[in-house]
């Protein structure tokens, strides 16, 4: 069985937290296209003009600037076109709020930046393990 490729889009404007990501998917073999985008609105951008095909996976940061990840995510899902998307929030933010909102948006997991890069890897690790049962 041929392993078929699906793209992703990380929404992060940390440069730090978007290395961590890139070093992640190396450690566990990740070979995904990975497309990234710096805020939500760089990110609709993408969506609308360059990513082709259309990204089965986002993971969104929420406190970014010009447009936050719940403000992006509130988008995607009224977009004919992208309401379907997986989306994984990955964030420090631990606001009861913030996961409410997230989760009212159908988002598929709720993931908080952990400190350490093992406990990343793990983390990006179980998100592999979703996607890859989602492509069978």
């Amino acid at each position: 069985m041929s392993e078929k490729l699906v793209n992703i889009l990380l929404v992060e404007d940390d440069e730090v937290d978007v290395m961590n990501v890139k070093r992640a998917f190396l450690k566990n073999n990740i070979k995904n296209p990975l497309f990234i985008a710096g805020n939500g609105v760089e990110a609709l951008e993408m969506l609308d003009n360059s990513i082709v095909p259309l990204p089965r996976i986002i993971i969104l940061d929420i406190n970014m600037p010009k447009m936050n990840g719940i403000e992006f995510l509130k988008i995607v899902r009224e977009t004919e076109k992208l309401k379907n998307i997986s989306v994984f929030v990955m964030t420090t933010s631990n606001e009861d709020s913030d996961k409410i909102k997230a989760y009212d948006l159908n988002v598929a997991g709720y993931i908080l930046k952990p400190l350490s890069f093992e406990k990343f890897l793990a983390s990006v690790a179980t998100l592999k393990n979703y996607w890859q049962l989602c492509e069978m």
